[in-house]
């Protein structure tokens, strides 16, 4: 009795090939994804990160395609660079020593460059929506062979607007080709462009309940905003995960993150949307290797990546909404193993961290350090009578631990006698929030930063 991908309907020479990788055993999204792709129906796919989505459909695809015939016979369209490198890492390890030819045709790269390569005929494309329609406009890549397409991550495809790229290139093939979308979470708009495009598809759905992997910790840790990255700092002395990646929201902060963060003494890279091709491959090949422990990225620069090395992400600051947290937290704790999602969060956006936990169905519990541990957070206190004089808090080990942030203040009163509530307004008050916030920057940054002030 066969078991194992043998016990699909999968050629004995990608068997073979699967157990030379040491790719035993089909995840549940491959196991009922691939005989319906075998089948050449359209297919929504829906699975957690980390399941194995890439092979549900890199294994049909491969499949389909004709050695002999010299042409593009499939697409796959993904939303960034990175994952579009790392697919093609994936496609090339499938079709090792055989004679299919894969390309990857990705914004930022030499237009130049690729359409020589397209010369060599390959069967399989690979490619950012942007570039591979520019190149088809060219009249450099033809469409009418395309025998498969796949839009991986398909909710970050249409969230960044290239939707109406992906539909261009759909009208300019066969109408009986083969469309699969693939994605962890599958927002309601995107049915508009299904109904629109598949034919009877197939909903594939794999435990929908369970959008986060269950190998996940999820903890959150409260600060104010200009202590965050002394809390980061703290988080990776206390953890000290063999790779991390670290989550911002703004793309324009990383440089000025990284620069904090190395001031800090943390060993840390930042994935730059701006940068080159070249410079953000180095960055990632650099990270696989291990040469720094941490990565700050977007989510966009950071979605569907496979690094196995990830024990820990961090979030600096929230995820926008809770489709955003299950995509960063899914680099870690992928294909069974364990995972540890870390948020930092101020006051005022800790019931984002409830609302994700309620939308999700998980819990996020919230903690503190204290002396190198992590323990729970103190219970909240009701308001204090006048008179009365505050309990001294004691730590876990029954000395007395630091007051919280206002406690044992007096209020305070004007030089004049007046309430504390009429207080003059404070015309440095714009300044001393520039200096909060960028507290432990680097001495050229602040430099910089005070000669732009200057009239």
């Amino acid at each position: 009795m066969n078991t194992g991908f043998a016990s699909l309907p999968i050629a004995p020479a990608y068997v073979k090939r699967l157990q030379e990788l040491d790719i035993t055993e089909p995840s549940p999204i491959q196991a009922e994804a691939i005989p319906i792709a075998l089948q050449g129906r359209d297919i929504v796919a829906q699975s957690q990160t980390g399941t194995g989505k890439t092979l549900a459909y890199s294994l049909p695809l491969l499949h389909k395609v004709e050695e002999s015939v010299r042409e593009v016979q499939a697409l796959v369209l993904v939303p960034t660079r990175e994952l579009g490198m790392q697919i093609v890492a994936t496609l090339g390890d499938l079709t090792k020593d055989s004679g299919i030819r894969v390309q990857q045709l990705i914004g930022g790269a030499s237009i130049e460059r690729q359409i020589d390569k397209l010369k060599l005929k390959p069967q399989i494309v690979v490619g950012t929506p942007g570039r591979v329609y520019e190149l088809v406009k060219l009249k450099k890549l033809k469409l009418h062979g395309i025998r498969t397409v796949v839009v991986d991550e398909v909710d970050q495809v249409f969230e960044l607007g290239s939707m109406q790229e992906v539909e261009a290139l759909f009208k300019g093939m066969l109408r009986d080709r083969q469309l699969m979308f693939f994605s962890a979470t599958l927002p309601a708009p995107l049915q508009n462009v299904i109904d629109r495009w598949m034919n009877d598809p197939a909903y594939v759905r794999v435990n929908p309940a369970q959008r986060t992997s269950e190998m996940l910790e999820h903890l959150y840790f409260v600060c104010e905003e200009r202590d965050k990255i002394d809390t980061l700092r703290r988080l990776v002395r206390l953890y000290n995960p063999k790779a991390a990646i670290v989550f911002i929201n703004e793309t324009d902060n990383i440089g000025e993150a990284v620069a904090k963060l190395q001031y800090v003494g943390l060993s840390v890279e930042g994935l730059y949307g701006e940068a080159s091709k070249q410079d953000r491959a180095n960055v990632m090949q650099a990270f696989r290797a291990g040469k720094f422990q941490l990565l700050l990225a977007t989510d966009v620069a950071a979605r569907g990546l496979d690094l196995p090395q990830v024990t820990h992400v961090i979030n600096l600051d929230p995820p926008v909404d809770a489709d955003h947290y299950v995509h960063r937290v899914g680099r870690t704790g992928r294909m069974g193993r364990k995972g540890l999602a870390l948020s930092i969060v101020t006051p005022r956006e800790q019931f984002i961290m409830d609302k994700f936990a309620r939308a999700l169905g998980i819990e996020i519990k919230q903690k503190a350090m204290y002396q190198g541990k992590v323990i729970d957070p103190r219970p909240e206190r009701g308001p204090r009578r006048a008179g009365n004089k505050p309990a001294e808090r004691k730590g876990p080990g029954g000395e007395a631990a630091p007051a919280g942030p206002g406690q044992g203040k007096s209020a305070r009163v004007s030089a004049k006698g007046a309430p504390a509530g009429r207080k003059a307004p404070d015309k440095r008050k714009p300044e001393r929030e520039r200096d909060r916030k960028n507290k432990g920057a680097p001495r050229w940054l602040k430099e910089k930063q005070q000669e732009n002030r200057k009239p």
